[in-house]
Order: C-alpha cells, then sequence, then structure tokens
C-alpha cells in the first residue's frame, strides 16, 4: 500500500482548493452576467409575465393631394376584449353584447366559458356600439381604441393610393411605397395582473401614447384627376375596352397630376377574397405594363432626325426635304405599308412636318435607317427607354428593346414608327416631355412632400433632370411639328379653338402568342399644351376599343376634353 508524503497531501489540498476557487468563479461571472447582461432582458420577460397590455393603433398617417385634400384617412374604431376569469356573470354578459353588437349570445357564452385569459369579441365597433358598452359597465370587458383606413373618394386614383392589411401595413401603391413614413408607432395600455391573468385591483394602469404616422402629400391633383377620372369612365362606355388609363403631368417638373387606370375598384371595399380581381383591378398599368405604342413613337424619330441635322449629321434629312412617294417601303425582303393604303388613300411629296401630319409610316421608315442603327440607339437610350424612370412607385415596367447586336435592318424600320419596341406609358410620356419642353429629360414623382401632423416637414422632394437627349432648338422644332399634326394632320380631334395645343395619335396592333391578334388595337394619344411652352401633357391610352380603333377617333377627343376642362379649372385665357 502506498504511502502518501506530506507534499502529496499539500498537492491534492491545492487542487481541491483550485476547484473551489473555479467553481466560485464560475458561479460569480454567471451571477454578473444574468445580473448585468441579462438583465434588462429578463426584466422584460417578468414585466411580460405579471402585466397585461392592450394595443392603442397608431393613427396612420394621411395621403393628401397637392393641395392638402385628404385623399387617405382614418377614422376611430374600437376592438372589443374579455378576460373570461374576470366575468361574473357570462351568460348575462353575453346576451347584452350580442344586443350591442349583433353578435351570436350563445355563440360568445361558448368562448367565454373556455379555460383561457383573454379573447377578441368584435373589431372595428363604432363609437356609438363602445359608448354603449362602456354604459353597461361589465367587469372584465376592455376596449382598445383602433384606426380605420378610410378613402373619402372610394374608386378614385385606387391603383395610385393603394391599399393596407388588416394589421394596418401598406400591401400596395403609395401606401406600401412610403409604409415606413405612414404607419407611425403603436401605443398600448399596461395593467399589472396575477398568475391566472386576473387584473390586480387597486394597481395603476400605465398608458404608452402611440406615435402617429407621418403625412404624405402627392404631386397628384385632385380636381385634374377626378377630371381624367371621369373622361376615362366615359370612353369604357362608349367604346367598350378592356382597359382605359390616362396619365397628365408636367413635363418641366415631371409631376404626375393625375394618373387613371379603369377598371378600378372601391377601397372602402377591397375584394380581399378574390385574389384574381384584387390583383387585377390594383394593377397601376400606366406605371408597370408594357405595350407596343405605335405611331406616338415616330416624335422621337423626328426629335432624332432634328438633333442630328441641327448638329450636321449628313445623314439627317433636313425639314424641307421632300420624300418620294409614300405608299411602301421593302425591307429585308418584307413590305411596309402606310395606313392610307387601306383607307384608298396615297401621301406624296411630303417633308417630315407633313409625314408627321398624316403619320405616314414609309417615311419613318426612310428616316430610322438613314440615320442608322448605332445613332438611332443612342437617342432610344438617351430618351430614357429600356430602363426605369424611377418614380417613387414598386413594380416600375422597364420595356423591350432589341438588344442593338442583334437588330436588322427590319427591326430598326419598325422601330422607326413604333414597331418592335415595348414601353411602358410613363416612359413614354416622359420622354414625351423632353422632345416638348426643351430637351430635358425630367423624372417622373408622385410625392412632392412628408410632413407631421402639425405641419412640419419632414422630407421635401424636388423635380430631376436625368437627360438631355435633344438641344432646345431641336425640342422648339418638334414641338411645333406636333402643333401642326393636331392644327392640320391626324390630331385634328384635339384642337382646341384659341389654345395652341400639340400632339401625335397612335394605334398599335395587339400580339398574343408571337401573332398579331386579329381586331385587337391599342388606341392612344399623346398631347401637351400651350405648344409654346408646355405647361400640361396628357396621355390617352384605350386598350381594344370596339368598333373604332385609331388613336385619333378614339383617345385623342378624350384628351381634348381632359384640356379644355383643365383650361376651365385654372381659368386659363385663350392665346391673343
Amino acid at each position: 500500500m502506498r504511502q502518501y508524503t506530506p507534499y502529496d497531501l499539500k498537492k491534492r489540498l491545492f487542487a481541491f482548493a483550485a476547484g473551489i476557487t473555479f467553481l466560485f468563479l464560475c458561479l460569480f461571472g454567471r451571477l454578473v452576467y444574468v445580473q448585468l447582461i441579462m438583465g434588462r432582458q429578463l426584466q422584460t420577460k417578468a414585466a411580460e409575465q405579471w402585466a397585461r397590455d392592450l394595443p392603442v393603433a397608431a393613427p396612420r398617417g394621411l395621403i393628401l393631394d397637392k393641395n392638402g385634400k385628404v385623399l387617405a384617412g382614418n377614422s376611430t374604431v374600437y376592438t372589443v376584449y374579455v378576460r373570461p376569469r374576470e366575468v361574473d356573470d357570462k351568460r348575462l354578459l353575453s346576451g347584452e353584447l350580442s344586443g350591442i353588437l349583433g353578435i351570436d349570445a350563445e355563440e360568445l357564452f361558448q368562448k367565454l366559458s373556455k379555460n383561457v385569459s383573454e379573447i377578441t369579441v368584435y373589431k372595428k365597433a363604432t363609437r356609438e356600439q363602445a359608448n354603449s358598452i362602456i354604459a353597461v359597465g361589465r367587469k372584465g370587458v376592455y376596449l382598445s381604441m383602433d384606426i380605420e383606413r378610410v378613402y373619402p373618394y372610394g374608386e378614385l386614383a385606387s391603383q395610385l393610393l393603394g391599399y393596407i392589411s388588416v394589421d394596418n401595413r401598406g400591401q400596395a401603391g403609395t401606401e406600401k411605397f412610403y409604409d415606413k413614413f405612414l404607419k407611425g408607432i403603436d401605443g398600448k395600455i399596461l395593467s399589472e395582473s396575477d398568475l391566472t391573468g386576473n387584473r390586480l385591483e387597486g394597481t395603476p394602469q400605465h398608458y404608452i401614447p402611440p406615435i402617429n404616422g407621418l403625412n404624405v402629400k402627392l404631386t397628384i391633383d385632385y380636381t385634374i384627376q377626378s377630371i381624367a377620372e371621369n373622361a376615362m369612365q366615359q370612353a369604357m362606355l362608349i367604346f367598350k375596352p378592356i382597359a382605359a388609363r390616362a396619365l397628365v403631368m408636367d413635363p418641366k417638373t415631371g409631376e404626375i397630376l393625375a394618373m387613371v387606370n379603369k377598371p378600378g375598384f372601391d377601397l372602402n371595399d377591397i375584394p380581399r377574397d378574390d385574389l384574381d380581381a384584387l390583383n387585377k383591378y390594383s394593377r397601376n398599368s400606366l406605371v408597370i405594363d408594357i405595350y407596343e405604342p405605335g405611331s406616338t413613337f415616330k416624335i422621337f424619330t423626328v426629335a432624332t432626325n432634328l438633333n442630328e441635322y441641327l448638329k450636321g449629321n449628313k445623314k439627317a434629312f433636313s425639314p424641307n426635304h421632300i420624300f418620294s412617294g409614300g405608299r411602301t417601303r421593302v425591307v429585308d425582303g418584307r413590305i411596309i405599308k402606310c395606313w392610307s393604303n387601306h383607307a384608298g388613300g396615297k401621301h406624296s411629296n411630303q417633308n417630315l412636318s407633313l409625314a408627321l401630319n398624316n403619320s405616314c409610316n414609309p417615311i419613318f421608315v426612310d428616316v430610322a435607317l438613314s440615320l442608322g442603327k448605332e445613332t438611332f440607339y443612342d437617342y432610344v437610350e438617351a430618351f430614357g427607354f429600356g430602363k426605369v424612370t424611377g418614380i417613387d412607385f414598386l413594380g416600375e415596367g422597364t420595356g423591350m428593346i432589341v438588344p442593338q447586336n442583334y437588330a436588322m435592318a427590319g427591326d430598326l424600320a419598325r422601330m422607326g414608327f413604333g414597331q418592335s419596341i415595348a414601353v411602358s406609358p410613363l416612359q413614354l410620356a416622359a420622354a414625351a416631355s423632353a422632345a416638348v419642353n426643351g430637351g430635358r429629360l425630367m423624372q417622373p414623382y408622385l410625392v412632392s412632400e412628408i410632413t407631421t401632423k402639425d405641419g412640419l416637414v419632414a422630407q421635401r422632394f424636388y423635380s430631376t433632370m436625368v437627360g438631355n437627349p435633344i438641344s432646345p432648338e431641336a425640342s422648339r422644332m418638334v414641338a411645333e411639328m406636333l402643333e401642326g399634326a393636331v392644327s392640320q394632320g391626324s390630331g385634328r380631334n384635339a384642337y382646341i379653338e384659341g389654345f395652341r395645343v400639340g400632339g401625335k395619335t397612335g394605334t398599335a396592333q395587339k400580339f398574343e402568342n408571337g401573332r398579331l391578334a386579329v381586331g385587337k388595337n391599342v388606341s392612344s394619344f399623346i398631347g401637351f399644351f400651350p405648344a409654346n411652352d408646355p405647361q400640361y401633357l396628357a396621355l390617352v391610352i384605350i386598350d381594344e376599343p370596339v368598333g373604332q380603333s385609331y388613336g385619333s377617333v378614339v383617345a385623342a377627343p378624350f384628351a381634348k376634353q381632359i384640356f379644355e376642362q383643365i383650361i376651365y379649372y385654372k381659368d386659363l385665357k385663350p392665346v391673343s
């Protein structure tokens, strides 16, 4: 048997003492960690166990038009809660709440009879119902104030404004894009309770007030929006299209003054149970969708040619150049005809201005092919096609352009008169604004400022120039030619006596499954006034009108209607 020396015993005592010390240090370290590091978290958990809270919804910020008219507001409603363990007579209470709220008394009694600490009895109770519940004064019944979103004008600007979810968060449109500003911070009412959830009598309640959301002021003008809405509703009734759209903007600043997509839906009666209908009617096609613009794109072919002519490019045509016969052109073995061939007419001896008046496709084929692929594509990009405009709205479409490396002569020829290219309506409007406003490509925008409920400005937005595709002189010449297209050409249905209106019609065929869809067209008109100093620009698109299809007949009259009512609204005087 081994004999332990005093040295061995000292080693064991030292190891034992070190172990005790280490264990003590671990316990001390854990105590420090729990007290200092986890203290706040544990206090919060403890508070949650001995406290109950009722939420107090933060009022969502208002959405206003540019003049301060409320387009999206709030109303106060109440949620009714019951804590069954605090109720003295569940049968009696069930009958009383049934009479006030119009709910089934027996069903409520069954819920109150379950072993739960709290149930939600009713949401969106009116102020009158809440007052009746308070007057009854039963123990165990609680009310919390909620905010319900209200849209005073129902369907007006429905796709632009968007809507919120049942938990007060933005789901579409401006409500979603600016949700972080609009939503605010919810408050709560705290009260102490025992282990079973019963409120402790005599303990104070603590109120944490909500913080209001910020108000968002749009560039939209309610009156101009209403004018455009009424015009598009008439278009739906007269031509029975699948959709009618209108966009009105300030061509100098990029401010959107009106944005209409018909059909729409009442924002106070959202079809949440029918997702297909909700997705269809809440889609802001003016921003999101793309289409072949047809003859409205000739504006940019003319602008490109004039700007290159002024720069001295020998491949560009002089405004006085007389083009040969305008009936047909053959490109890559395919015949391109003028629409007048179908109407029994013939265009000849036209300069560029007359070709624009008559919307003669073969002339624009000549211009595009003469300028060449590289130059033409440079201007397509400079005008903002093929990329987003940067508008403050989710899901913006970029358009579709045949890649330059793969574009054949036939593609370039058709792009010259608005085929073989797809654009969003917003892109087209922004680019057209640049063509006539002096050559400045402005970024479209929908919100001018964000403010507190007291009117203090939290953030302000300004117009932004994002490009300069053509010179002021070329822009002036384009505007003059487009004024002639309204006073003497295909856009004469938009002419207004005493006011200088410019514009261009468009009639584009639709494609389905890679083929032309027979009898399906998009009729459009893009116009502006005054032609010498544009203040308003409007794009009208009628999708698949029944009967007539020419943009000059279907779309131009509604642009005229919008302009005439803006003139009346703004009390504008005729030019002398």
